[in-house]
């Protein structure tokens, strides 16, 4: 047994099962370290080392979340629900059908944005999707496909897009690693290359919003109005204020690279206004890291999982287990190239960090089936974008959980992770090898 199939494959079923992510992730770790050879002390070395490299991420979002608790506190996010509120009211029910499609539409654009225009990733999402959460069960919305319409703006422009994060991806970390492995890449078009992979995405997008999950959904009310004040009070000044907290926020985030210093600037602009009460700012601080303590854990503990996986040295193995598969069969190397990039990146839960591993395996077996430079391009960066989707450590589905479980009704792996995995990774996997038979 591969210690990569046996830790991966361990941690999906408990997360199936119901069993706490950050649970899953420990005994999966434990479970790859020892069929991996590397023994209970060296298992937890490698865990343990590998902590440390998830809790800047996890810092800032629990900044994140106190930030978020200012900025509900003053009644912005709850302005643009009352609005909606107001028209759903105001027309019923054929006024509520154009609410929610303008709804879907600004997490869709926001979520986009959030890889691009504005790179602050999955910032946005405890600012915005909380206050939403009464409107959206107002108008019987499945969460299930808000979940996957974020999903879909957190990864397609990335993987498609040579902007912003995708600017990242797709030339300083996927033609960067393809290049170092061999391939020329100088006359390759990176746009070209993800576009079939990119019009998966969209196939998955439109099926989770026009087939999968159209039928109206009931949540409790009562449920959302104990967590999340629908009711909160606020004046042009509060609003002009969170305006301006949001603003310094971000483009001290963009400035110097950091959402902790970010999250911190917009958080004492909010004290120093008084809308946060001085004498209240440890108690919100604290309800804010609370909001966001499960996927600042599950961050972390991802980190070490994907260390033991990356210190048992099988990711090779792995490769050259399925190469033997091959064959000299350019579809079987393909569709074995792409499932292997799936298993990975669920285990190391980032794409990012998955392609550079990936491409120092898979490029010289593609060069010797005699894929051109394109098709490799897209395989590697397919087989990399493969499972960020689907998998319970991905902060592409934790954020997701983290704005639409704050009431406690929406589950993050059956809710989020397993309509994600289906309507994403299962297109992307299809029209990936489909791209790479045809270019």
């Amino acid at each position: 047994m591969n210690a990569v199939i046996a830790a991966v494959g361990v941690m999906l079923v408990l997360s199936l099962s119901r069993v706490h992510v950050v649970i899953a992730l420990i005994i999966g770790a434990l479970t790859g370290g020892l069929v991996g050879g590397l023994g209970i002390e060296g298992t937890l070395q490698a865990f343990n080392t590998g902590l440390g490299g998830g809790a800047t991420v996890a810092l800032s979002y629990a900044l994140l979340g106190a930030f978020a608790v200012a900025i509900a506190k003053s009644g912005l996010a709850h302005a643009l629900a009352d609005r909606a509120l107001a028209m759903f009211d105001r027309q019923g029910q054929a006024e509520g059908g154009k609410v929610k499609w303008l709804l879907i539409g600004l997490l869709l654009v926001v979520s986009v944005a959030s890889q691009n225009i504005l790179p602050i990733h999955i910032a946005f999402i405890p600012l915005l999707v909380p206050p939403l959460l009464y409107v959206l069960t107002r108008l019987r919305i499945d969460r299930r496909m808000i979940a996957c319409v974020i999903t879909f703006g957190l990864i397609t422009p990335y993987i498609f897009l040579p902007v912003g994060f995708g600017h990242i991806f797709l030339n300083q970390i996927l033609l960067a690693n393809v290049s170092r492995a061999g391939v020329d890449v100088s006359g390759i078009n990176v746009t070209h290359a993800m576009a079939l992979p990119a019009a998966g995405m969209l196939f998955g997008l439109l099926v989770a919003v026009f087939v999968s999950y159209r039928r109206k959904r009931d949540y409790d009310l009562a449920r959302i109005e104990q967590v999340e004040q629908v009711s909160v009070q606020y004046n042009p000044l509060t609003l002009l204020v969170a305006g301006l907290a949001i603003l310094a926020a971000f483009v001290v985030q963009l400035w110097l690279d950091s959402m902790i210093i970010g999250a911190m600037v917009g958080f004492l602009i909010f004290s120093l206004s008084g809308i946060v009460r001085w004498k209240d700012t440890d108690d919100l601080f604290t309800e804010g890291m609370k909001m966001m303590a499960m996927i600042g854990f599950i961050l972390i503990s991802s980190s070490g999982f994907a260390e033991v996986i990356k210190s048992t040295g099988e990711v090779k193995s792995l490769v050259e287990a399925a190469a033997q598969w091959i064959d000299h069969s350019k579809g079987i190397g393909a569709l074995l190239m792409l499932l292997v990039g799936l298993l990975v990146t669920m285990g190391i839960g980032s794409s990012f960090s998955t392609v550079p591993i990936l491409a120092a395996i898979f490029v010289p077996l593609c060069l010797q089936l005699g894929f051109d430079p394109l098709a490799t391009v897209c395989i590697v960066g397919t087989a990399g974008a493969l499972g960020d989707a689907g998998s319970p450590a991905s902060d592409s589905t934790l954020g997701p959980t983290s704005g639409l479980n704050v009431d406690g009704q929406h589950h993050h792996i059956w809710d989020t992770v397993v309509p994600t995995f289906l309507h994403y990774n299962l297109p992307l996997l299809a029209f990936g090898w489909l791209a790479a038979m045809v270019l």
